[in-house]
C-alpha cells in the first residue's frame, strides 16, 4: 500500500507528544513481527487510543491498520484521513464486510488493529469482549498481540473534559502472542481477555504512583479510584444507547415530516 499522509501523521504525533512533555512506559514491542500479517487486539479507555496504540508496532517499523466505526469515515475531515491510511470502516449493522475486509488486510502482510471491547469502557477495567478479534486472526492464519494502553484516558475520555497538560505518562504494553485456531471463538476470546486482564493490572500497578493518587477519577474504583464500577458503567452505557436511539428515532420523525 501507498502511504503519502500516515508517516508525516505518526512525525507530527511524535512532535506533539514531544511538546506535551509526555514520558512513556513501553514494553513487549518485540512481539510484533517486523514482517508478515499481524493482528493487534487493544484495550479502549480513550479516544486517543487510535494515535497511541500505532506506537505498538513503530519499533518494528509498522503501520497500523485500525478498525474504527463508520461514523468516523462519515465525518468531512476524519473520513478522507482515515481512508488515506487505509484504516477499516466497521458498520456495526454489516460487520461481515469489514470483517472479510480485515482478513484481506492480514492475509497480504498489514498489522491490522482492533478493540474487542467496541466502546470506551467507562470503567477503565475491560468490558466483555465480542469474538471477531479470534474469529480473524484465526481465519487469516496470523497472531493476535494483545496490547494494553494507560494514561492516555487522562487526556481524553467519555464524561470527562480534555486535558492536554504536560507531563503525563502513557504506558504501551505488549504480551507474547496467540494463535488461535477458530475451533472454539468463545474459549480463545476468553483467554484473550485473561491474558489482557492480568497485563492491564501490571500496568496500572507499574505505573508511577504520584500520576494516579487514591480517588483519581481514572483509577478503577478496585483499585481506590473514583471511576465508575464495571455495574455503574454498564448502566451509564444502557442510557447513553437508549438516548442515541431516541435521537435518531427523532430525526427520521422529522425528515418525515419535512
Amino acid at each position: 500500500m501507498r502511504d503519502l499522509t500516515y508517516p508525516p501523521i505518526i512525525a507530527s504525533a511524535k512532535t506533539a507528544f514531544w511538546m506535551l512533555g509526555q514520558r512513556f512506559q513501553t514494553s513487549g514491542a518485540e512481539h510484533v513481527p517486523r514482517e508478515g500479517g499481524a493482528l493487534l487486539a487493544l484495550n479502549h479507555i480513550s479516544y486517543l487510543d487510535f494515535i497511541y496504540g500505532g506506537l505498538a508496532a513503530n519499533p518494528s517499523r509498522r503501520l497500523v491498520r485500525f478498525m474504527a466505526k463508520h461514523e468516523i469515515f462519515n465525518n468531512p475531515v476524519s473520513g478522507p484521513l482515515m481512508r488515506s491510511m487505509h484504516h477499516i470502516e466497521v458498520d456495526r449493522g454489516a460487520g461481515t464486510a469489514s470483517a472479510a475486509a480485515a482478513v484481506d488486510y492480514l492475509r497480504s502482510g498489514e498489522v491490522v488493529g482492533i478493540f474487542p471491547e467496541a466502546t470506551i469502557s467507562r470503567s477503565f477495567e475491560l468490558k466483555e469482549f465480542k469474538t471477531g478479534a479470534v474469529r480473524i486472526a484465526a481465519e487469516a492464519g496470523v497472531p493476535i498481540i494483545p496490547v494494553i494502553l494507560w494514561g492516555t484516558h487522562r487526556m481524553m475520555t467519555k464524561d470527562h473534559d480534555l486535558d492536554l497538560g504536560r507531563g503525563k505518562t502513557i504506558a504501551v504494553r505488549c504480551a507474547p502472542p496467540m494463535r488461535p485456531s477458530g475451533a472454539d471463538p468463545v474459549a480463545e476470546t476468553a483467554e484473550l481477555r485473561r491474558i489482557m486482564t492480568a497485563l492491564l493490572d501490571e500496568t496500572i500497578r507499574t505505573y508511577p504512583e504520584d500520576e494516579q493518587p487514591p480517588g483519581s477519577w481514572w483509577l478503577p474504583a478496585s483499585y481506590g479510584g473514583s471511576a465508575p464500577t464495571p455495574e455503574e458503567a454498564a448502566r451509564m452505557d444502557a442510557a447513553e444507547k437508549r438516548e442515541r436511539v431516541a435521537r435518531r428515532a427523532a430525526r427520521r420523525a422529522a425528515q418525515g415530516g419535512d
